[in-house]
């Protein structure tokens, strides 16, 4: 399991809340799952000045640790990944 509070990773695609593959987020909680299915992580969203913007549950299966061959970029919060807009 990981640790709260570090920084994480998303592994898909989550367009119900805008998010993206690749995008970092704050681990800030765990959630056992009520009827035994797949358990969550509550994650808090902050944008490129560390303001917080939104806060969402996800799986488990959502979240992967930061590697350290990765670096991270920026794009407009709501908008596709692949646009270049900064």
């Amino acid at each position: 399991m990981l640790e709260l509070y570090q920084r994480v990773v998303l592994s898909r695609h989550l367009p119900e809340h805008h998010m993206q593959k690749g995008d970092v987020l704050t681990l800030i909680d765990y959630v056992p799952h009520s009827s035994g299915g797949e358990d969550g992580y509550i994650l808090e969203l902050f944008n490129a000045v560390g303001e917080s913007i939104n806060v969402i549950a996800v799986q488990i299966s959502a979240v992967q640790t930061l590697k350290n061959n990765k670096i991270l970029t920026v794009r407009r919060f709501g908008q596709r990944s692949d646009s270049r807009n900064v």
